[in-house]
């Protein structure tokens, strides 16, 4: 018998006499949390993520592709990964832009590295979800659309369905079941990637992307 087996041995064989009560969570957000419609919530995301140097663009589910080419165009990018038979993906195509080359996310990683982290000006996911109150966008990531969509490449596009902005992460847990189903890595991202750890002077896209460009996308017929 090993001295891990021992370890866990003794940890198991102890009786716990004084269970240490959980914390009331969902009580305490039913008491503290804010109350907020849609266009609050949208506002106060909008706040934070601005405040971190994020580009917020208003648009509507149906005009989403045009926006996108133009601030493409107009930060001159030529390559943009995508993922794979997603249907924002597929809408993007059907657009059949000549200025903005796209690229599915469709081989393992070892097989397209260097065209991934060399050779790639975007890319786009979908987020989930959002957090108003941390300005928090919340990204899923699947086989179709990995996680290094969102980390590698120098701008990160991601699109936002305005309706799924929660008040708090607690919320957002409860409401979409995180804990029936976590991906291997979910991610919370706040902004563009930055850094001070060098003299203590703030620089963007050390670890990721230096740029993050969000798209809210509103209902078709709302004001955006």
């Amino acid at each position: 018998m090993s001295a891990r087996d021992l370890i866990l041995g003794r940890l198991r064989a102890t009786a716990i006499t004084n269970k240490p009560e959980l914390p009331d969570v969902t009580g305490w957000f039913a008491t503290h949390r804010r109350h907020e419609d849609q266009d609050q919530r949208i506002a106060r995301l909008r706040t934070a993520l601005e405040a971190v140097h994020a580009e917020i663009h208003d648009t509507i589910n149906a005009d989403w592709p045009e926006l996108l080419l133009q601030i493409a165009a107009t930060k001159g990018l030529c390559k943009l990964v995508i993922g794979t038979e997603t249907p924002h993906g597929a809408a993007l195509e059907a657009r059949q832009p000549t200025s903005l080359k796209l690229v599915r996310y469709e081989q393992s990683i070892e097989a397209w590295r260097d065209t991934l982290f060399d050779d790639v000006d975007a890319g786009l996911t979908m987020a989930r979800s959002a957090i108003a109150e941390t300005g928090s966008l919340v990204v899923w990531p699947t086989a179709s659309e990995p996680r290094l969509m969102s980390l590698v490449p120098p701008i990160n596009f991601v699109l936002l369905d305005v309706t799924t902005i929660h008040a708090d992460l607690h919320t957002a847990m409860t409401v979409e079941g995180w804990k029936d189903a976590m991906p291997t890595n979910a991610l919370l991202i706040c902004g563009p990637s930055k850094t001070a750890d060098i003299q203590q002077t703030l620089a963007y896209g050390a670890h990721g992307p230096r740029e993050l460009v969000v798209l809210l996308c509103h209902p078709q017929g709302a004001t955006a």
